[in-house]
């Protein structure tokens, strides 16, 4: 996918932040639908589809995290929190609420459009490269290396971008660890400790999806001292 034919959803009670942000990202080549609030936002993901949504985390009503669990339950579309909360456990319970990446504010739009851009293309080609795909069978779930695609049985298991991401790094070099810090890298983050907490609040979230039990991971493995292994059949 081209950055420039992105279409985005902004969701901000802010008429004027509202607008601001539209009017620049437009500049910047994207296609974009504002939204007023979580009701409005609701009403126009149900008649259309978006590559990226942009959500402020302090609106009137239904707030941004409790929207993004919810659209989470059937939608794998990208969520960028905006949130006026600069303390590391609010952007924590946004990450773990299904958001991929998050801005506080106040913040500069050029870092909005860098953090947008990243997202994108950390999203999975959809089309596979040859007629003979790679699968890791881990358990019963069967991951298409190829397409990026995670299934159990007949069903598609949803994956955020970012979780689309790290199995696309880990599927790479299965058997061997990735670091925290890596990942962090390959993630398109800026380095940290809170980076790296918020790398390990998204492994968490995605061995909910392949593990039969997710407090003692047996495909995607802690390694002590080296980071996170995914161990296939």
């Amino acid at each position: 996918m081209s950055d420039f034919d992105a279409h985005l959803l902004i969701v901000d009670d802010d008429e004027r932040i509202r607008d601001l942000l539209k009017k620049f990202l437009i500049r910047n080549g994207f296609l974009v639908t504002a939204a007023r609030d979580a009701e409005h936002a609701r009403r126009v993901l149900a008649g259309l589809d978006f590559d990226m949504i942009v959500l402020d985390v302090m609106m009137p009503g239904e707030d941004g995290v409790s929207l993004t669990r919810s659209l989470r339950e059937t939608l794998e579309t990208p969520v960028l929190l905006l949130t006026a909360r600069g303390d590391t456990e609010h952007r924590i319970a946004g990450l773990e609420a299904g958001a991929d990446d998050y801005l506080p504010k106040p913040f500069e739009p050029k870092e909005l459009l860098l953090r947008i851009n990243a997202i994108l293309r950390r999203m999975p080609e959809t089309a596979a490269q040859d007629n003979a795909p790679k699968f890791l069978q881990l358990g019963p779930i069967r991951y298409d290396i190829e397409r990026g695609e995670m299934w159990q049985g007949e069903d598609l298991v949803r994956l955020t971008a970012t979780e689309s991401q790290l199995m696309k790094i880990f599927s790479a070099q299965p058997g061997e660890p990735v670091s925290r810090t890596k990942l962090v890298e390959d993630l398109g983050r800026d380095r940290g400790q809170a980076q790296e907490r918020a790398v390990d609040v998204q492994v968490t979230r995605l061995r909910r999806k392949i593990e039969p039990n997710p407090k003692q991971p047996r495909y995607l493995q802690t390694v002590r001292g080296a980071g996170y292994m995914l161990a296939p059949d």
